[in-house]
C-alpha cells in the first residue's frame, strides 16, 4: 500500500514505489463477481466491439475519447476482458486516489496516472488504458459531445515511444448520452442554483467553469445512467517499436498524436453510422428509456 502525503495522495517517491509494487501484484480478475458485472453491462448497455481484429497480439496502450462523468470504463473493461482476454490497466486522475479508494481501484485494474507507474507497467508488458482528455472531457457540455479535448498533452505519446509500445486508438459512442443536461457546467455560477452553492462555499470566484460538469438527468429523471447502447470501434494500431528509447522532437510527438486523434475521430464517426443503421434493432423499452 502506498504511503500518502499530507493531501492523501501517493505522490512522494516512496509512495509511488509502493504503489507500483501493489499495481504489479494485481492479478487478472475472475470468479462470480466478474461474470455478474459482465452480464449487467451486457443487459444494460449491450456494448458492441467493432474492429477487434485490429488489436495486435502484444501489449498496447489503448487510447480513446473520454465520456461524460468518465463512465466509459464501465462499458469497456468487462466485454474487452471477457470477449478478448485483454485486462486493461486504466490510468486514473490523481484526485481519485485516497487511502480508502486505493486498493479497490487497484483491484479493478486502475493505477495512478504517474509516468513512473506507466513506465513500470509497460516494462512488465501490461495493457494500459488512457483518456488524454482527462477531467476536461469528463465534464463536457452538449456541444462538446464526442470531441477530443487534449489541449497540449503529449505524455502518453512520449511514454509509448520510449518503451516501443503500440498505441491502440479507439472511439466510444454511447456513454456521452447516458445523461441529459439540465444545465451546462459553465452556466451554473450565474444561475440561482449557483448562487446557493456560492453561499454554501461550494463555488467561488476562482472556480474553473471549464471543470464544472453539467447538471445531469438520467434514467427516468434519476441519477442512474440511461440504458444507451454502446459501440466501441478499434482503429489502426500505431506501432512505435522503431522509436524505442529515442528522444522525439516536438514535431514528431505532434505528428503521432494527430495520427492517433484522427483514428479516434474516424472510429467515432463510424460508430455513429453503425448505431444509426442498427437503431431499429433496439427493443421498445430501451428506446423509451433512452428518449
Amino acid at each position: 500500500m502506498a504511503q500518502f502525503d499530507k493531501d492523501n495522495q501517493p505522490f512522494d517517491e516512496d509512495g509511488i514505489a509502493r504503489h507500483i509494487e501493489s499495481a504489479l501484484a494485481v492479478t487478472e480478475p475472475g470468479g462470480l463477481m466478474l461474470n455478474i458485472s459482465y452480464q449487467l453491462v451486457k443487459r444494460m448497455f449491450n456494448p458492441m466491439l467493432v474492429g477487434t481484429d485490429n488489436i495486435p497480439d502484444r501489449p498496447c496502450l489503448f487510447v480513446g475519447n473520454h465520456s461524460l462523468f468518465a463512465l466509459d470504463g464501465l462499458v469497456l473493461a468487462p466485454p474487452l476482458y471477457q470477449e478478448q482476454g485483454r485486462f486493461l490497466r486504466g490510468l486514473g486522475d490523481k484526485f481519485l486516489w485516497t487511502p480508502a479508494t486505493e486498493q479497490k481501484l487497484l483491484d479493478q485494474g486502475a493505477v495512478i496516472g504517474h509516468p513512473d507507474v506507466c513506465a513500470a507497467l509497460m516494462e512488465d508488458g501490461r495493457d494500459l488504458l488512457v483518456f488524454p482528455g482527462g477531467a476536461h472531457e469528463a465534464a463536457k457540455s452538449t456541444d462538446q459531445m464526442y470531441t477530443l479535448m487534449w489541449k497540449q498533452r503529449y505524455g502518453f505519446v512520449r511514454l509509448a515511444a520510449t518503451h516501443g509500445y503500440t498505441i491502440m486508438p479507439m472511439g466510444l459512442v454511447g456513454p456521452d448520452e447516458f445523461y441529459g443536461h439540465l444545465m451546462e457546467g459553465h452556466e451554473l455560477p450565474n444561475s440561482p442554483l449557483g448562487g446557493i452553492l456560492k453561499r454554501l462555499g461550494l463555488l467561488t470566484d476562482d472556480t474553473r467553469t471549464d471543470m464544472l460538469p453539467p447538471i445531469p438527468m438520467g434514467l427516468l429523471g434519476s441519477l442512474l445512467p440511461k440504458p444507451q447502447r454502446c459501440y466501441i470501434g478499434f482503429g489502426e494500431p500505431v506501432d512505435l517499436a522503431a522509436l524505442k528509447g529515442k528522444n522525439l522532437t516536438k514535431n514528431k510527438l505532434t505528428a503521432i498524436r494527430e495520427q492517433v486523434a484522427e483514428q479516434i475521430d474516424t472510429q467515432i464517426s463510424e460508430m455513429l453510422r453503425v448505431r444509426e443503421q442498427q437503431r431499429g434493432e433496439d427493443g421498445l423499452l430501451r428506446r423509451i428509456l433512452t428518449f
